[in-house]
């Protein structure tokens, strides 16, 4: 799961939005700096990326992914994954998807002091570009492999992915709508222990 699913399963929560967000930026020595609230954020985004990982579904989709793109199929799925997302958005929440990410964006300004300085550069750039709705066209997604594709310490070639999600969409949009119910539930399940 990349940015938008991560944001969507953070249970309407600004700390475990901010913990959820962040997760991928710090390090674990660095997750007791922040609030109690946020850690459970944290925890949620591993969580959520370790179920995602070990899904028999989504092994499906990045074991094709593995011939063009290696150990990084399970990174580029997470992309994918975000662009079927926003293309199915009214098949998992009642809110537009423009609704949404305004709101998402709102809280990521308000509680910028509370990001990590990777992040606290990265927002503004990120929210001027609306990158979370941009997933839903192939022009956005292909912007975030290429995104991918820069940060990158060797050859890749990330973006060949929007074509494979082109040529496949039929089966990646089977496997995702089988799998994402499920991640629902799971953080559902978490939020409802930890937020009461």
């Amino acid at each position: 799961m990349n940015f938008l699913a991560h944001i969507f399963l953070s249970c309407n929560d600004e700390d475990i939005l901010l913990g959820n967000f962040m997760a991928d930026f710090i390090t674990n020595r660095q997750v007791s700096e922040y609030s109690p609230e946020i850690q459970k954020g944290i925890q949620l985004h591993r969580m959520i990326d370790s179920f995602t990982d070990n899904h028999e579904m989504v092994r499906k989709g990045t074991k094709r992914l593995r011939n063009y793109h290696g150990k990084y199929a399970p990174v580029v799925i997470d992309i994918l994954y975000d662009n079927i997302l926003a293309r199915n958005w009214d098949q998992y929440h009642e809110r537009a998807l423009e609704d949404f990410t305004r709101d998402a964006y709102l809280t990521l300004y308000q509680r910028m002091t509370d990001l990590p300085d990777k992040l606290k550069q990265r927002v503004p750039l990120m929210v001027a570009d609306d990158f979370l709705t941009k997933y839903r066209d192939e022009n956005g997604l292909k912007r975030a492999l290429r995104s991918l594709d820069r940060r990158a310490k060797f050859a890749s070639n990330f973006e060949a992915a929007a074509q494979q999600l082109r040529n496949e969409r039929a089966l990646f949009e089977s496997e995702f709508h089988s799998f994402f119910p499920e991640v629902v539930e799971m953080s559902r399940t978490f939020c409802k222990s930890e937020l009461r």
